[in-house]
């Protein structure tokens, strides 16, 4: 979908439902957004410029994209779904749950972090990880559960590069999804995590431990896809292509995801 068409679809949604100028709906009647917790912080700042610009109101939910997935094929009240891994949409697609194959809107990236205080100190290749864990010197360690979380999956890969994650399952703590992961790393009660690179940016994160960037080659690609559900309306509709103009994209970017075509 190009700018100029997102744009379009941005000004016929509104002008189909009047909306140019009117206040905004009412919070019980806004689409609900099923949105992969690693968007916690991007996806707010979307929504609101969104509901600035055009009066219109969102319901956000945010979680592991696994279980919003199941959720989806057992009738949840969602119009958009923005996963943390295309391979869920593709599943849901070629099962009639989504009007077409979606579009790509990101790609995420994971952190080994820690939180100040620590006595493992991050660094990308989690050499520091495996020296304490061959000393028995970790504790506790977070991912968010890979059985149904993309980063969780991601962090169980990178592990398995690093060829620790047999040693470290006893002290694994898992989180049921990426943002609570990342509060388990940073809860003092632990020597620290994987999460997502989006979350360790936010001022409210990072404010409290360090972090080092995995290789991207040490998992596979986090390839963010969103999709319309099949009851989507003219507000979720209009969302959607919100999120593919310039200012949605910048809000992405400086929350550290990477770009499609860029």
């Amino acid at each position: 979908m190009t700018v100029s068409f997102a744009r379009r679809r941005i000004l016929d949604a509104l002008a189909a439902l009047g909306l140019a100028a009117a206040p905004a709906a009412a919070q019980d009647d806004a689409p609900v957004i099923a949105a992969a917790a690693d968007l916690q912080f991007a996806i707010e700042e979307i929504a609101e410029q969104f509901t600035d610009e055009t009066g219109m109101e969102l319901r956000l939910s945010m979680g592991s994209t696994g279980n919003f997935a199941r959720q989806i094929r057992a009738g949840g009240p969602f119009e958009i779904f923005m996963a943390a891994d295309e391979e869920f949409i593709a599943d849901l697609h070629d099962d009639g749950f989504t009007r077409d194959e979606g579009d790509l809107y990101a790609i995420g990236r994971v952190v080994i972090m820690t939180p100040h205080g620590s006595t493992l100190e991050p660094d990308a290749e989690l050499d520091g990880l495996a020296d304490m864990l061959a000393a028995g010197e970790i504790t506790r360690f977070a991912i968010a559960n890979p059985d149904h979380a993309p980063y969780g999956m991601r962090a169980r890969e990178a592990l398995i590069t690093k060829g620790i994650w047999d040693d470290i399952q006893p002290v694994l703590v898992q989180g049921e999804n990426v943002s609570q992961a990342a509060q388990f790393a940073l809860s003092g009660d632990a020597e620290g995590g994987i999460i997502a690179l989006s979350l360790a940016l936010a001022p409210d994160v990072s404010a409290r431990g360090s972090y080092a960037l995995i290789p991207e080659d040490w998992h596979a690609p986090l390839r963010q896809r969103m999709v319309l559900l099949e009851d989507a309306g003219e507000v979720a509709e209009a969302f959607y292509a919100f999120m593919m103009e310039p200012a949605a994209r910048e809000i992405m970017e400086r929350h550290g995801f990477g770009l499609p075509g860029e």
